[in-house]
């Protein structure tokens, strides 16, 4: 085993295989000097690793340099037909590795791989997962780079109600039961701690060290930070209303049909009033629209509980997740 339960119940890692999860871009140049922190890392470590390296489609030869690199090594190279994004290339990696505990861990160098032990000693712990924290990142550009970042930062960390400094960073360790089979779109992998967390996992942060990049150009950019966002809202939607979408659309639904109903209504009591007619207030209008859309949103979440109990019975699922079951005597 890898793990087991301490006395207060929480997992402690033991000997036994590491797999190492490294998404790859266009990025030959940071290759060697990757791979040779990366060969200190494995050695140094008493657990056996497994180094997975997937490569998104890059058109700079980075498989090549990948297979090249790892001859005589513990690594896995996988292959893209065409770029799919980070998220995909996490997920590939995610679905290959045979290790109990997972690290992910990005190829241009601003994670240094010499990091990893100070990530699993804080798993050792007992946490779940185990988020790396580049806190010097950005220390020139406030206005332009950490100040975007700090906010989209706070602001998942309010949603998602998981506080973390830096969700971006890529240098994080899991629980490998806790995240297989978890299917990430968009770039939804950054809230993998969000969702360990939702499902009774305990999650950690430790500052790391960051470097900017000396090769190629990095594929973020403020644009990212959009799409982030929108995909937060999915996330936090899937969580919060995946079993119940009566009760968001339902509840909106309720709440438009009673402003329409209630505009309607001081439309009638100003026009028998004599106080103002139809034509001269917006209210008829306004009721039309709440009590349309009310309508409409009720409907949207029939819909949904059609769909959410398709779900779950076309595929035998249940809405819930069994830690551990004993048989008392």
């Amino acid at each position: 085993m890898w793990y087991n339960k301490n006395v207060s119940g929480n997992q402690k890692i033991k000997q036994g295989l590491i797999s190492i999860v490294i998404p790859v871009y266009n990025e030959a140049l940071n290759l060697p000097g990757l791979f040779d922190r990366l060969s200190g890392v494995t050695d140094a470590l008493k657990q056996h690793c497994e180094v997975i390296v997937v490569d998104d489609g890059s058109k700079d030869g980075s498989f090549e340099k990948i297979v090249e690199l790892g001859k005589g090594r513990s690594v896995t190279a996988v292959r893209f037909k065409r770029n799919f994004g980070q998220t995909a290339a996490l997920s590939a990696g995610i679905e290959q590795a045979k290790g109990d505990i997972i690290v992910t861990l990005d190829s241009d160098l601003e994670n240094d791989p010499r990091d990893i032990p100070l990530i699993l000693e804080k798993m050792n712990e007992g946490y779940d997962v185990v988020s790396g924290w580049r806190k010097e990142r950005w220390e020139g550009a406030f206005l332009s780079r950490k100040l975007p970042s700090m906010v989209a930062n706070g602001l998942i960390s309010l949603l998602s109600g998981i506080p973390l400094h830096d969700y971006g960073c890529t240098l994080k360790a899991y629980r490998a039961d806790l995240v297989k089979g978890v299917n990430l779109y968009g770039d939804m992998h950054r809230f993998l701690p969000a969702y360990v967390a939702w499902q009774g996992g305990t999650v950690a942060e430790v500052p790391v060290s960051y470097a900017p990049r000396q090769y190629g150009e990095s594929n973020y950019g403020m644009g990212r930070i959009i799409r982030v966002l929108l995909d937060l809202v999915v996330v936090v939607f899937m969580h919060k209303y995946m079993n119940r979408p009566m009760h968001f659309f339902g509840g909106w639904g309720l709440l438009s049909f009673s402003l329409g109903v209630v505009s309607g209504t001081t439309a009638i009591v100003l026009k028998l009033l004599k106080i103002r007619d139809f034509v001269a207030t917006p209210l008829p209008l306004w009721s039309a629209l709440f009590v349309i859309v009310g309508v409409q949103l009720v409907l949207f979440g029939i819909v949904g509980e059609m769909l959410m109990r398709t779900y779950y019975e076309s595929q035998n699922r249940r809405p819930y997740v069994i830690k551990e079951k004993v048989a008392v005597p």
